[in-house]
């Protein structure tokens, strides 16, 4: 297997780390030899991880069964991610790109003096914030268009340290419409597994509207198996979207109600419903954005 591959950004602040499908952007802010330590731990920490995980992937690729037993701590977080959200079918796959990013994060700033920091892993995001420290955010409601439509400020005091993102347009297969679904929580790990599993039931029911395959015929690697996954969305109608939306809804505020999220917004043709708290939210675009009864914006 090739080695990964590593190099600062053509702004000298951030560093690109990538190997195979996983591609990374790190950012740190604090003294210089704080920062090229972090540097240098995160590429340490990068070295051998996508073969150790490729060693692991016909169990990472099954439905999770707590008697699954891993050999490697990272698919071992990974399951551990997907554990609570497994009443329906998850595999610890959905949490890979949480995971690295966690991983990654973490290593960084070991014994390192850092104001802040984060990992990038395609936009699954794990932060580090020291006291008195924040980053804001843009949320996109709308891949195919990625103008931030609405803003978040994440401080030292809040509980969030990861961000993810998912929907039928993303990198990975949905069973859902959803355009963009992204989930704010206490890791970037839970984040992923959540964004996916929200994506999935924003669903408007079965319309000529939403074409579907069945995923393995476009992936033949792919953990879904023969599930069907979204392939094309066409314009729906407000009563779909507002179905599609409530399906979403639900599963989200499930999952806030159980502690497993903090915050989520979930856009769908240019609507959008946030169900949480998101800290220090603003509005920025011009897309119906509407609060799920009991939400704090």
């Amino acid at each position: 297997m090739m080695h990964h591959h590593s190099k600062m950004l053509p702004d000298g602040q951030r560093l690109h780390l990538q190997h195979g499908p996983i591609d990374l952007i790190l950012g740190a802010e604090g003294e210089r030899a704080d920062v090229a330590r972090a540097y240098r731990q995160a590429e340490a920490a990068f070295g051998g991880l996508l073969e150790r995980l490729v060693a692991e992937l016909p169990a990472l690729r099954t439905a999770y069964q707590p008697a699954c037993v891993f050999t490697d701590p990272l698919a071992q977080k990974m399951a551990a991610a997907v554990a609570p959200f497994a009443s329906i079918f998850v595999t610890p796959m959905a949490a890979v790109a949480g995971c690295i990013a966690d991983e990654i994060c973490t290593k960084m700033v070991q014994n390192c003096d850092l104001k802040k920091a984060y990992v990038n892993n395609g936009g699954d995001i794990s932060l580090y914030l020291n006291q008195g420290q924040s980053y804001c955010l843009g949320i996109v409601s709308d891949s195919d268009n990625p103008a931030i439509d609405m803003t978040a400020r994440i401080g030292n005091t809040d509980p969030i340290r990861g961000i993810a993102s998912s929907g039928w347009k993303g990198r990975s297969h949905s069973f859902g419409v959803a355009d963009v679904v992204t989930v704010l929580a206490s890791n970037s790990a839970s984040a992923d597994v959540a964004a996916t599993l929200i994506a999935n039931n924003v669903d408007p029911g079965h319309c000529p509207e939403v074409v579907r395959q069945p995923a393995q015929s476009l992936d033949p690697d792919t953990d879904l198996g023969q599930r069907l996954v979204t392939i094309n969305v066409e314009k729906l109608s407000e009563t779909q979207i507002s179905k599609a939306l409530k399906q979403g809804e639900k599963t989200a505020k499930q999952y806030v109600d159980q502690g497993l999220i903090h915050a989520c917004a979930i856009s769908l043709q240019g609507h959008t419903c946030i169900v949480g708290h998101i800290p220090g939210a603003g509005q920025i675009g011009q897309r119906s954005v509407n609060h799920l009864e009991g939400a704090r914006v």
